[in-house]
Order: C-alpha cells, then sequence, then structure tokens
C-alpha cells in the first residue's frame, strides 16, 4: 500500500490486509516476505494510526492516551514476534545468538533476512518507546540497536535511508549517545532518500533539532519535510507530512 496516498483510505483497509496477511503467515510461517509484510504492516499501522493519535490528544485525555500507548505497544510486540520468529526458522538458533556479547558468537544476516532484521529493530524499538515505565523492556534496547547494526553490515543504503535513520535514532535514544554521530546518521539518510522522502527530516528534526532547542533547524527541516510530501505522494510521506504539521502546530510547547 505505499503508493496510496490517501491516509484515511488507508487507514481503513490496513486492518482488514493485516490480519488476512497474517492468517496466511501462520500457516507458511517460513516465508521470509510476507513475514517481512505483516512486520511491517504491524509496526507502520502501530506508528501511524495509534501512536500518534496518542501523542496529539495526550494533554486533553492522558487516561485514554495512556490506553492507546498501551495498544500500540501490543502491535509493536506482534510485529517484533512476527520477524523474530521468520528470523529463527532461517536461521535456527538466531535470538539466543542475537543475545551473546562476544561479535564473534553473534549471528551474521543474508540480504533476504535483511529486511526482517530491520523491521525487528523498529519495531521492538517502538515498543520500548510505548513501555519507558517498564524496565523489562526498556533494558532490550540494546537487542534492537544490534538487529540494527547487523542490518547495517550487510547494507548501510537499505530503506532509501530508512535504516541510516533508526540508526540515528538509536543512537540517540542509548545511554550515553552521541548526538554528533546520529546527526551523521540522519545526515547520510537524507542523502540516500534523494529528496523523495520526508521521513529523514521529520527524524532530524525531533532526534536532533529538538533535543539541541534549536528552533529554526526544527522549523525548517520540518517544513523541507511538509514541501516533499506534497511533491511525491505516497503513503510513508503523507504520514510524515501530518506529523510535521503537528509538530509545527506544538511548536511554542516544544521549545
Amino acid at each position: 500500500m505505499s503508493s496510496e496516498d490517501d491516509l484515511q483510505l488507508a487507514r481503513e483497509a490496513s486492518a482488514f490486509y493485516l490480519k488476512f496477511s497474517e492468517s496466511v503467515l501462520k500457516e507458511t510461517p517460513g516465508h521470509l516476505k510476507l513475514a517481512e509484510s505483516v512486520s511491517a504492516g504491524f509496526t507502520q499501522y502501530a506508528y501511524a494510526f495509534v501512536a500518534f493519535d496518542a501523542e496529539k490528544i495526550d494533554a486533553q485525555s492522558p487516561k485514554v492516551a495512556a490506553q492507546m500507548r498501551e495498544r500500540a505497544g501490543r502491535m509493536y510486540a506482534r510485529a517484533h514476534r512476527h520477524a523474530m520468529m521468520a528470523l529463527e526458522l532461517s536461521q535456527p538458533g538466531f535470538a539466543v545468538a542475537l543475545r551473546q556479547a562476544d561479535p564473534k558468537n553473534q549471528p551474521r544476516l543474508t540480504q533476504s533476512q535483511l529486511p526482517l532484521a530491520y523491521w525487528a529493530a523498529a519495531s521492538l524499538g517502538g515498543l520500548i518507546s510505548m513501555s519507558k515505565d517498564d524496565p523489562d523492556v526498556v533494558a532490550d534496547l540494546p537487542l534492537s540497536m544490534r538487529l540494527a547494526e547487523l542490518a547495517w553490515q550487510v547494507d548501510p543504503t537499505y530503506g532509501q535511508g530508512a535504516l541510516a535513520s533508526l540508526m540515528g535514532t538509536l543512537e540517540g535514544a542509548k545511554v550515553g549517545g552521541s548526538r554528533q554521530k546520529a546527526q551523521a546518521y540522519y545526515d547520510q539518510a537524507i542523502d540516500l532518500s534523494k529528496g523523495l522522502e520526508a521521513g529523514p527530516f521529520v527524524a532530524k528534526a525531533e532526534g536532533v533539532a529538538l533535543p539541541a532547542e534549536d528552533r529554526k533547524q526544527f522549523e525548517q527541516l520540518l517544513n523541507q519535510a511538509i514541501d516533499i510530501s506534497q511533491q511525491h505522494r505516497s503513503l510513508q510521506n503523507e504520514v510524515m507530512r501530518e506529523r510535521a504539521q503537528w509538530l509545527l502546530s506544538s511548536v511554542d510547547d516544544l521549545f
């Protein structure tokens, strides 16, 4: 559905698509492409249609927002389970190897496994962001980072900058993370997107400009994201356009 630029239509169609795809995946659990699609679908649905809605109403209805974040967390967890199961089936012992401290004992990815590792990392990162009061979940941040790093070793250019953007977000989230390193990842994501994707600009605005309290850069990046989304219509860009507009409308509260 990435070519669909009607956000409401995509939202209405997504639930059926996800349930149907998930039921098919249960019959063919080793199908890497289908597992990738299901994991990506649940991750994107949680981000675009549940977690974002929670952010928008948090100030007015904190209890409802908390319930929505819990729902988003369950969807992220669901996405992560599907991705990890497919990785485990394609490479038995993957989950155990992933937790090994010695890099020599950690798994290696094939090109066909890379997208699953990306969505496993992104969905786990999303779950952690929805579970900041749960130390057991937050403790899994290094696993999200390791999955992203394994994907990075195979192809740093994956997803027209999507992986680079995720690396920047994870770098900024970890204890002792480097803001300069995160910015370098975001800049690489912007270069790789070749002016076609709004996401890296929004990510840099939230991951670099906002923590640095640089309002001018924050607004500039978000306006660039809106311009790109209007020039290159897609579902991802529509999601980012809506987020960029909401962030701009909240700028006085953020700074």
